[in-house]
Parts: structure tokens; C-alpha cells; sequence
């Protein structure tokens, strides 16, 4: 908001919340052509002088887009924990991630003294294909110099970025040669990779990580079902860890794959009372084999239907802990002016009739702060601290029993490690502080490392205690102390994880940190004992 006397700011709030009841007539919904979206009557039109006035008269100066923005926000707050307004300043971005891709060179890059650092080139993308690395300096775009500490990285990506089947011509210096290269790049689309990872973890066991339902997941899930299939897999682990959810029809085609024709997937109801029930549709590629669903506390929505669907129709395993609890079906709807909101039109059921939405009537800060409640009442470490009511219990077809009120129950569960420097470890592996660190250490020697092949990479000692030792100084630096003796193993793990994602991509990362994972080698016992019974 712009400088106006705070005195009147209950006034403008107040004449706010009126302009909130304006917008239902002033939305874009594309979707929606008749109905009570383009009604007018009287007392919007009396509303919508009242804020004409206030804009054209009032004795100061009103932000009306900050107004607005405050207005929405309160509406939707009330309403329930998942709708939400999406400003114009997020929604490119929301929206490109949720698309799948977007237009560009195909690079994650860092500053580095003021110079453009490429990361790693993304896999597929247009620079891949023409040769730049990782470590490569970006001088020039276009003629123009990145390397002005008084550029901002907005501006850089805009340099970068660019309309489809355009060209950029970038000058780039590499370590070790001489003269700058120079590479012709077309910008073209960019995947955002919602898979991270398809690959075996032994002959007869495949592993897919998907990280959240794009536009493009099934697409890109299918591809890894058929690479996997192919090298001999018959049992698959499905990882839905911290998967947020996504486009609801993604994971519905998904399920597909797993369910005979016509079993039940999905139920949804609206305010109505209108039901729709959604059924696989076809043979799926996957009906025969086994399934391992990996779900936690994060694992929400998109990734609760399908184990939700596979748990109901007594099809594969559920595994890991309690996941998050959100049964609400939302669809996004665009505001006209590059914002948008995302409302809560529907709940949906498991295929037993179970929800699994947690209460909300307590406002959005509790719900949110479920985790907490979890992590106290030993949940997370016990699959016995986990309290149902006896209501809310139903059964599937085969006798099992399953409840509904608050995520999905897995079959098997595997406990959560809360150590405090386990976590910390993790959490800077996450964040960001070890990527850092790991790109100075590809930097002393990127020729070397950029010569490894995966299988090299993987035997050799990579991460040596000089390395180590290293990390613990750039910790320092960072104003953290820390202690190595008890988990320098699993710090060495990490760090190695990191290199193996700069230096191969997400799938070695994944595949590193898979070697020592509980829930993994749970699923590996499983397997084992199925082939053994069979």
C-alpha cells in the first residue's frame, strides 16, 4: 500500500471486504459461459459505485491492486487451508512448474564473484546439446556482459530466457581453455522433471521417485515404467515421499496402470451433493506385477489417491508413516490480470468411502502445525502412538481394515529419524549448503571430475577426509559447529549424493542416497520373501 493516514486504514479495510463481494462479477473463468458467474442485481451495482467512489474521491491516496490482494486473501482464509490466491508475481512461475517446462537455454547457474557459474546443464535441454558444462563461465549474451555486479539474476534469466525457436549467441570461458567458446543456442522448452528418478535396485525390483502431478508426470512415469520393464522388473517401488500432490488426473492415469478395468479409483462430491466416480478404464501395464507405495507425512493429496485407490482395492503395500490428510479437491480459476485462486470445489473418497481430511475447523495455523502435534505425541516414531476413531473404520474387499479421518494409514510402517544431527545433515543437504560447498570442490578440478563416468564415480572414494575436513571449515563460515565422529559416515553419504547430482543428475542422487535407506531395504526384504514364496 502506498502512504495514506493509518486512521482510515479500518475504513478502507472495511469498504475492502464489500469489494470482495464484487469479484465473483468480474472474474475470468473460462470455463464457465452461463450461470451465476455473469448475474448482476442491484446490490452489486450499488457495491461497485460505493468503490468507484473511494477510488476517484477519497481525500488520500488508495493502493486499490494491494486492497484487493488483502481482500481475496481474507475471503479465501476463511474458507478452508487449501484455496488460496496465487499473486501475478508467482503464478508464472507456479505455472510453468506445474506445465512441466518452459522456454529457455536449459541451465541452473549461481554468481560467483559477480560471474555467471553454470551448476549443471539441464538433461534434454538446448545447452546440453550443444556442449556447455558445468563449472563454464557465461560472459556474454547476445554481445551484451552477465558479468556486472550490478545486474540482478532476474535480469539475467530474462537474457536467458526468450521465445520459443529463438536464438542467443553466449560467450562462455571454460577452465583450461585458452580462448572463449562460443555457442549458438535456440531456446527451446526446458522439462521441469517431476520424475527424479527410474532405475533398478536389483534384477527384479524397479524404483520410480515422482516429486509432485504435473501436466507432465504420467508422461514422464511411463517412460520409467517401460525403461524398467525392460531391463526386467516386475515388482516396482512407487516413491511418493514428500509429494505435495499436483493435477488430480495425472495420478488417476497412474493408478490406471495398476487396477483392472473397471475397479473403482477415486469418488468425488461437491456441495451439491452431485457424486462422481472415477474407474480404470483399460488394461494397465502394470496390472500383474507387484507394487510398493512409499508414502510420509508430507506425502498429501495427488499422492494420497493413489495409495489410497491401490490400499482399497487390495492391490501392493503401503509403506512408511501416516501421510498428510488432504481430501479436498481444488480447481484453479484465472482473476483476469495474471493472478489467480485456486478454490476448494469437491472432497474425494478412497474407493471404500474413507476421507482422509483432517479437520480444519480450528483455522489454518493448527492444521498446519499437524507435523508438531505428530512429532509430540510419538507418531512419527511409533505406529502405536497412531489414534483412529472405531467410526471411521472401514474394510476392503480381501477383509483388510483401513481408516479414513486424517491421511493414509500404511501397512507397514517405518519410523521417522529424529535425531537432531541427522536431521541437521539433511536438512543442509536440502537447503542448498552442501550444494554450495560441493561446487568449490568440482571447481579445484573440473576436468577430472567432468571425465568420470557414474560407474567410476561410484568406485571411488570421492569424498575423502581432506574433503571432509573442508566442509566442516565451510560450516564454520557459516556460523555452524559441527561434530563428526558418530555420523561422518552419513555425512560422507550426503556430500557424495550432492557431487553425484551436479555431476549426473537426479537420478544418482536418489540412487546414492536409496543405498541406505530403511524403507528401502524394508521393501528389498519384502520382495525377497515374495520371490522366495512363489
Amino acid at each position: 500500500m502506498k502512504n495514506y493516514n493509518k486512521k482510515y486504514l479500518p475504513l478502507l479495510l472495511g469498504f475492502a471486504c464489500a469489494l470482495g463481494v464484487l469479484l465473483g462479477a468480474a472474474l475470468d473463468f473460462s470455463s464457465y459461459t452461463s450461470g451465476p458467474f455473469l448475474k448482476t442485481n442491484k446490490k452489486k451495482e450499488k457495491l461497485a459505485r460505493l468503490i468507484d467512489y473511494i477510488e476517484y474521491e477519497y481525500v488520500d491516496e488508495v493502493d486499490m491492486d494491494s486492497i484487493v490482494d488483502i481482500t481475496v486473501n481474507g475471503i479465501l482464509t476463511d474458507l478452508d487451508p487449501h484455496s488460496v490466491y496465487i499473486p501475478q508475481e508467482e503464478y508464472v512461475n507456479l505455472s510453468a512448474s506445474m506445465k512441466g517446462d518452459f522456454v529457455g537455454i536449459g541451465v541452473s547457474f549461481r554468481s560467483i564473484n559477480d560471474t555467471i557459474a553454470v551448476i549443471q546443464t539441464i538433461e534434454g535441454g538446448p545447452s546440453e546439446k550443444v556442449g556447455i558444462k558445468g563449472g563454464d563461465r557465461i560472459l556474454y549474451a547476445d554481445g551484451e556482459p552477465l558479468f556486472d555486479a550490478n545486474i540482478h539474476e532476474d535480469s539475467i534469466t530474462s537474457r536467458l530466457k526468450g521465445e520459443e525457436n529463438t536464438n542467443v549467441v553466449l560467450q562462455v570461458h571454460r577452465k583450461g581453455v585458452p580462448k572463449l567458446l562460443e555457442f549458438n543456442i535456440t531456446r527451446g522448452k526446458v522439462a521441469l522433471k517431476s520424475v527424479d528418478a527410474a532405475y533398478m535396485l536389483n534384477e527384479d525390483l524397479g524404483y520410480i521417485k515422482i516429486n509432485r502431478f504435473a501436466e507432465s508426470t504420467y508422461k514422464e512415469f511411463m517412460a520409467g515404467l517401460h525403461k524398467l520393464k525392460a531391463e526386467g522388473a516386475n515388482q516396482i517401488v512407487l516413491d511418493l515421499r514428500d509429494n505435495p500432490g499436483g493435477y488430480l488426473a495425472e495420478a488417476t492415469k497412474i493408478v490406471d496402470e495398476f487396477l483392472p478395468e473397471d475397479k473403482l479409483v477415486l469418488i468425488t462430491k461437491n456441495k451439491k451433493g452431485a457424486i462422481e466416480k472415477t474407474f480404470a478404464t483399460r488394461e494397465g501395464n502394470f496390472e500383474k506385477g507387484e507394487i510398493y507405495v512409499l508414502i510420509n507425512e508430507n506425502s498429501a493429496s495427488a499422492s494420497e489417491i493413489i495409495a489410497g485407490a491401490l490400499q482399497d482395492n487390495d492391490k501392493g503395500v503401503i509403506v512408511g508413516r501416516r501421510s498428510f490428510g488432504k481430501g479436498l479437491v481444488q480447481r484453479e480459476m484465472s482473476l483476469g490480470d495474471g493472478s489467480a485462486v485456486r478454490l476448494t470445489i469437491a472432497r474425494y473418497y478412497t474407493p471404500t468411502g474413507r476421507s482422509i481430511q483432517r479437520p480444519y475447523t480450528n483455522g489454518s495455523e493448527e492444521y498446519y502445525n499437524d507435523y508438531l502435534n505428530r512429532y509430540k505425541n510419538g507418531e512419527l516414531a511409533s505406529a502405536d502412538s497412531i489414534h483412529v476413531a472405531d467410526s471411521l473404520r472401514y474394510v476392503t474387499p480381501e477383509g483388510k481394515v483401513v481408516y479414513g479421518g486424517g491421511g493414509i494409514i500404511p501397512d507397514i510402517f517405518i519410523p521417522k529419524d529424529t535425531n537432531f544431527e541427522k536431521q541437521s545433515l539433511n536438512l543442509m543437504l536440502r537447503n542448498g549448503y552442501m550444494d554450495s560447498f560441493i561446487f568449490e570442490v568440482l571447481e579445484k578440478d573440473r576436468k577430472y571430475y567432468n571425465d568420470l563416468s557414474f560407474q567410476k564415480f561410484m568406485q571411488r572414494e570421492v569424498i575423502t577426509n581432506a574433503i571432509l575436513e573442508e566442509f566442516r571449515e565451510f560450516m564454520r563460515r557459516e556460523n555452524f559447529e559441527m561434530r563428526f565422529n558418530e555420523y561422518r559416515p552419513t555425512l560422507e553419504l550426503y556430500l557424495k549424493a550432492a557431487m553425484a547430482q551436479q555431476l549426473f543428475g537426479s537420478t544418482a542422487f536418489e540412487q546414492i542416497l536409496n543405498a541406505e535407506d530403511p524403507a528401502i531395504e524394508k521393501i528389498i526384504e519384502l520382495s525377497a520373501n515374495r520371490n522366495f514364496r512363489k
